[in-house]
């Protein structure tokens, strides 16, 4: 029997001892070594060879992220340890570390109850340390820590030990303090992670060795011989004595918590149906015999199979052949293949029961988010993140013959990462594909002409802006086309407690029914009489009904938040979306037949009044903005702050490190394009540095004419916006 026939056998008997079940993802800051420590657990099963871990890099089988060394998509992998002769089943997320596929990392966060986060020893919690930390933790996801590169400490930065351990020290206190910060309140101080017990570690991934402290008294080996062998090079030996694969692997499993004991904690929490029904309990409960739920968190297209989608059996047992309902979608499916990952492989097997992670074959038009169940329940929770994309451009495919099929593929690249938006540019017919940086739209493009087979034209990139208003506007009264409904209403610029806590899933987004969600938009800082009469929320805007009273406007509602909605979608500045706004309706006047208020009369007139509104509102534009961080030999200091100050940069902290220089500013996404190129010619490709978004922010008035100018010629508009009297009759 072949090795993988083996490892195959052992996980299908293991995966129905749940308890002996680990579904782990690997996240950290781009470039700390994820996927050289997946390889490592990866040889562990036999599915590769020792010597091979930490070079292979198994799970980057994508071509772009060979060419780029870096992680694009989250990667799967289930492996099987046996432990003091009891076989453990480890289900393995790979994660991507560059801030423009943070999506990636959100969406695996639904399909797994613990994480390893690893931090580079000499760079320490980074930026994007502390936000794949805190989407874990969002999640009810807990982490172990894993302290990578030690060797560069000694080699790099010639530290002595005691230099060594202070390192550790702050590492691991600044990790403790993001738990703190981020964990639910009942695990802040269950979770924090310890030297003496074992969640964390410490080693090189690429050296394939590793040390904790548990771990010390089975090897023998100490924190003082570990100085000793890398002091004379002699890693390879202390990989002998104290492998990294046995070390990780006995920290997740004594330290992570199988899925029995996750769901009891993560189910409440993300899901908002009745616990104590038959489907709650079966779901707490992880029970194999229960009705079917799953939640889809990844959808990719192999070019033999078509989609496979991968999630999280939270419930009952998927089976070939089993009909599902996709909650969402509202449609019905039978599930024709079901399969584990194995790296770049699937393995068909026939059941896969609750607490495991699997791949389903059959699912037309599943999107990643979707809860597939047996019977109709509620869905699961959206994914809460606030990334969103900053970045866009147009694509047109090069032959007329693959138009109608480029929006095909570009529905299905949506699908697969939904943090990319496609819309239609209603005057020239180009998709217009926004991503969350340059690097984003660069695989785009790559997907769709490699994987997909369309040459394309993609046009340099531009920014998504958004429109806010900066005061209350008047009331305005807006009447429909027939003269026969007046609306009387006013835009003001949103509390800003109630912006932040929609913007990051606290609130959500949609049609509210009477005195939804009022207390949450009051603890965000709305006014009771306010929060009471939500109508809406709907991209970081809300309309309010203050109305007292008025006939016919129950039959009305409908349309009044849909032409909220397309007003919000389409602001009447630089036809750019719309945030922060809050749209008031104070009174109304509606044609007591329903014939003279329909769709043609109420949907213009509403919309009209919110532009009218928002242009007396001291319309202006907010700008994405993303925070620096470079990291460069203290000669080449000036040339980085240079290029910074032409780029409208505030530069926030400069801290030395060994002979380089750490440099954080904060620069708007505009100036950023083209950085990178820059950089490297004025540094002589010296200079690395990441970036993650920042949040939107005002743009200075001085540049707000021009940009608004460039952005309406840009989409076929007149250079002059219009003015309030243009939407009044």
């Amino acid at each position: 029997m072949g090795k993988l026939e083996e490892v195959a056998k052992r996980i299908q008997k293991v995966m129905w001892e749940r308890e002996q079940i680990r579904n782990i993802g690997i996240v950290a800051h781009i470039d700390h070594g994820k996927t050289t420590l997946t390889d490592n657990l990866i040889a562990a099963s036999g599915l590769m060879s020792e010597e091979l871990a930490g070079k292979q890099l198994m799970l980057d089988f994508y071509e772009p992220e060979r060419e780029r060394g870096i992680t694009i998509m989250a990667a799967n992998i289930s492996i099987v340890y046996d432990l003091d002769g009891k076989d453990y089943l480890v289900n393995i997320i790979d994660t991507p570390g560059h801030v423009d596929f943070a999506g990636e990392v959100v969406r695996a966060m639904r399909a797994v109850d613990g994480v390893i986060l690893v931090v580079d020893a000499v760079e320490g919690v980074m930026p994007q340390t502390e936000t794949v930390l805190r989407m874990a933790l969002k999640e009810r996801v807990k982490p172990v820590l894993f302290i990578n590169k030690v060797d560069r400490l000694i080699n790099e930065l010639q530290l002595e030990p005691q230099a060594m351990q202070e390192r550790f020290v702050k590492i691991i206190n600044d990790v403790n303090n993001l738990i703190y910060k981020y964990a639910p309140e009942e695990f802040r101080d269950k979770w924090q992670v310890s030297v003496n017990d074992g969640s964390v570690a410490f080693g090189s991934a690429y050296h394939n060795w590793a040390l904790s402290v548990p771990y010390s008294k089975i090897s023998g080996v100490t924190f003082k011989d570990v100085y000793e062998y890398l002091k004379s090079d002699r890693q390879r030996e202390l990989a002998k004595k104290s492998p990294l694969y046995d070390v990780v692997i006995r920290m997740v499993i004594q330290h992570l918590p199988d899925p029995i004991t996750a769901q009891r904690y993560r189910i409440p929490h993300l899901w908002p149906g009745d616990i104590n029904s038959d489907v709650g309990k079966s779901m707490l409960n992880c029970d194999p015999k229960g009705k079917l739920v799953m939640v889809i968190t990844d959808v990719s297209v192999d070019p033999h199979a078509g989609e496979v989608a991968t999630g999280r059996v939270f419930s009952g047992t998927l089976k070939k052949g089993l009909k599902v309902r996709m909650i969402g979608n509202k449609t019905e499916a039978t599930v024709q293949q079901i399969s584990i990952y194995m790296g770049p492989h699937r393995l068909r097997v026939d059941e896969i029961p609750a607490g495991n992670i699997a791949a389903i074959v059959g699912l037309k038009d599943v999107w990643a988010g979707e809860t597939l169940a047996e019977e109709p329940i509620p869905p699961f929770e959206s994914f809460k993140t606030n990334l969103e994309p900053v970045i866009s451009a147009a694509v047109e495919a090069k032959n007329m013959k693959d138009i109608a099929k480029l929006g095909e593929v570009l529905r299905k690249i949506q699908k697969e990462d939904p943090s990319v938006r496609v819309e239609i540019n209603q005057e020239t017919g180009e998709y217009i594909v926004s991503g969350m940086g340059e690097l984003h739209l660069e695989i785009i493009k790559y997907r769709i002409e490699h994987d997909y087979g369309i040459p394309v034209n993609m046009s340099p990139p531009t920014v998504v802006y958004r429109e806010g208003v900066g005061k209350k506007s008047e009331t305005i009264e807006a009447k429909s086309p027939n003269r026969h409904n007046k609306f009387y209403l006013h835009v003001e610029p949103l509390e800003d407690g109630v912006l932040k806590a929609i913007r990051e899933g606290e609130i959500p987004e949609g049609k509210y029914k009477e005195k939804q969600h009022a207390d949450k938009l009051m603890e965000a800082g709305m006014s009771p009489e306010d929060a009471k009469n939500v109508w809406a929320v709907y991209n970081g805007n809300v309309f309010v009904d203050r109305t007292r009273g008025v006939q016919y406007l129950h039959e009305a509602k409908e349309l009044i938040i849909q032409a909220f909605m397309e007003a919000m979608d389409d602001g009447p500045l630089a036809r750019e979306k719309v945030m922060g706004v809050k749209v008031v309706l104070d009174d109304a006047v509606l044609h007591e037949d329903a014939v003279h208020r329909g769709p043609a009369q109420v949907i213009p007139a509403v919309k009209r009044g919110i532009y009218a509104a928002m242009l007396k509102a001291d319309p202006f534009l907010w700008e994405p903005k993303q925070y620096v961080y470079i990291t460069v030999p203290q000669d080449y200091m000036g040339d980085v702050n240079r290029e910074l100050q032409m780029r409208r940069a505030q530069i926030e902290e400069i801290r030395s490190e060994g002979e380089s220089v750490i440099i954080k500013a904060k620069v708007p996404v505009r100036e950023m394009i083209g950085f990178s190129a820059a950089l490297r010619s004025a540094t002589q490709g010296r200079a690395i540095w990441t970036y993650e978004f920042a949040g939107y922010e005002r743009v200075p008035r001085e540049l707000q004419d021009q940009i608004v100018k460039e952005v309406r010629t840009r989409k076929g508009e007149k250079p002059e916006p219009p003015k309030p009297e243009d939407f009044l009759e």
